[in-house]
């Protein structure tokens, strides 16, 4: 059973996507192992950490499962990747809800609109 709702067997499309578009492939592998780097002003833990959050919003099972290990690799803790999780949720929400002004906006230049 799968640890999650993609098909695992997706992944080995990979590499046809792979020969498929090289030049840009290999640009996403490193801009994806620029995550995981040591050398960065920003800590090895807190850069999984970010990356935790951002899969958790982009809802990415596969970048979940890879940035969970290597945080765990990195010496995140169980509740750092859980306040990573929340502080996600919480822009997410945020961003919801100010898209809901716009929302609004629109609505309220169409009932304008309408009684011109």
């Amino acid at each position: 059973m799968s640890d999650h709702y993609h098909d695992e067997n997706d992944l080995k499309l990979m590499r046809e996507m792979r020969k498929l578009a090289p030049d840009d492939f290999n640009a996403w592998i490193g801009l994806e192992k620029s995550v995981g780097r040591d050398n960065g002003a920003i800590p090895r833990k807190y850069r999984e950490l970010i990356a935790i959050a951002v899969s958790v919003t982009t809802q990415c099972p596969y970048c979940m499962e890879a940035h969970a290990k290597a945080a765990h690799a990195a010496g995140a803790t169980r509740e750092e990747v859980v306040e990573a999780s929340i502080i996600a949720a919480a822009l997410r929400a945020g961003a919801a809800a100010t898209h809901g002004t716009m929302a609004l906006k629109f609505y309220d230049r169409q009932a304008d609109a309408t009684k011109e």
